[in-house]
């Protein structure tokens, strides 16, 4: 049977929901020649078919089955426990939110100090818990999420460095995206906000959680540009800007009308925030309607295209980094895959000598 991915309102709970039915995937694959107390286990698979309700209780069924016999759990559990910690305090609001990125962040900082063995574990049950998720999440009109997390090239193994290429949009596909925002049917009431946020996304390459934390106030005139105020990962403060001409007409029309119940920027017509899931879904219904299909097409590919072409345009790598706010310049560094004009150059090294012996 398959499940939507985000099978419930909160994050936490369908988080637990995914781990809980993975667990008991790896309960029923794992050997039991060494189980002692058949009933303990059937009582924990029974468990987990239903979900633990809280984390204590996925670790006393973690636990229980490591007590009945099945000593290999832990090398599933481990890594899930760790994982949920990580992504719990991130405030996520959908499953859709992670992505390749996000995890090999998250391994970068969960194993540290760890042996080359154990890395390679974490690797190995990231990547299964989320090609498990892939396999099994289905929406009513047939559709599935596909995370894709291979981490070939994850970073944190000796003798290995990098990680996935992001999906972006090319200078041609952005005008067609843009043109896309214009044209598409939004509801009356919500149009003009969703116009703004997205563009803010965009031309700025804030996170879509950053964005939604803004309040009227972040936003401060100056010349031809607002300065915007943004509280990063770890509130790590930091400064973006966008030509005012970009949002100038829909930031005026939507501070006229917008319901909000607090100084935030954005919220729902019920005056509540706005969640990272409906952000990346109106984002996707805008790619499809501009015919743009990519491996990854949520609200986060918008911040991996402001970076590209920022890169492409200006090859100023600290740049990159201080207007994505990224704490280390490595993890700039993957923009530099995209740079042509290098590559050009790397590929035509041999080509005096090849001449030379022609």
């Amino acid at each position: 049977m398959r499940y939507p991915l985000d099978f419930t309102d909160s994050f936490e709970t369908t988080l637990l929901f995914w781990m809980s039915r993975y667990l008991h995937s790896k309960l029923n694959s794992l050997s039991n020649r060494q189980v002692k107390d058949p009933k303990a286990l059937a009582e924990v698979i029974g468990r987990l078919r239903i979900s633990a309700k809280t984390m204590d209780e996925l670790a006393l069924l973690a636990k229980k089955a490591r007590n009945a016999g099945l000593i290999g759990i832990n090398t599933y559990y481990k890594p899930l426990e760790k994982l949920y910690g990580y992504l719990s305090a991130l405030g996520l609001a959908s499953m859709r939110e992670i992505d390749e990125e996000l995890i090999s962040d998250f391994l970068a900082s969960a194993t540290a100090g760890l042996s080359d063995a154990t890395k390679k574990n974490y690797r190995i049950a990231m990547i299964n818990f989320f090609g498990y998720i892939d396999k099994q999440n289905g929406d009513d009109d047939g559709t599935a999420h596909h995370f894709g997390i291979e981490l070939k090239n994850w970073g944190g193994l000796r003798g290995k460095s990098g990680t996935k290429l992001p999906a972006y949009m090319q200078e041609s596909e952005v005008e067609r995206f843009l043109q896309a925002i214009e044209t598409y049917p939004f509801r009356a009431d919500v149009a003009v906000r969703n116009r703004l946020l997205i563009k803010l996304i965009l031309f700025t390459g804030i996170r879509v959680g950053e964005a939604l934390q803004l309040g009227e106030k972040d936003l401060i005139p100056e010349g031809d540009v607002y300065l915007i105020r943004i509280t990063g990962k770890g509130n790590k403060a930091r400064v973006v800007m966008i030509r005012r001409s970009h949002i100038q007409s829909y930031l005026r029309e939507w501070l006229a009308i917008k319901p909000c119940n607090s100084a935030l920027l954005f919220c729902n017509k019920k005056g509540t925030p706005l969640t990272q899931a409906y952000v990346s879904r109106t984002v996707e219904k805008i790619l499809m309607s501009a015919g743009i299909r990519k491996e990854k097409n949520g609200a986060h590919m918008l911040r991996h295209t402001f970076a590209t072409l920022l890169y492409l345009k200006k090859k100023d790598l600290v740049l990159v980094q201080e207007a994505l706010g990224h704490a280390s310049l490595d993890t700039s560094r993957i923009y530099t895959h995209f740079d042509k004009e290098r590559l050009k150059e790397a590929a035509g090294v041999m080509d005096e000598i090849a001449k030379e012996s022609s």
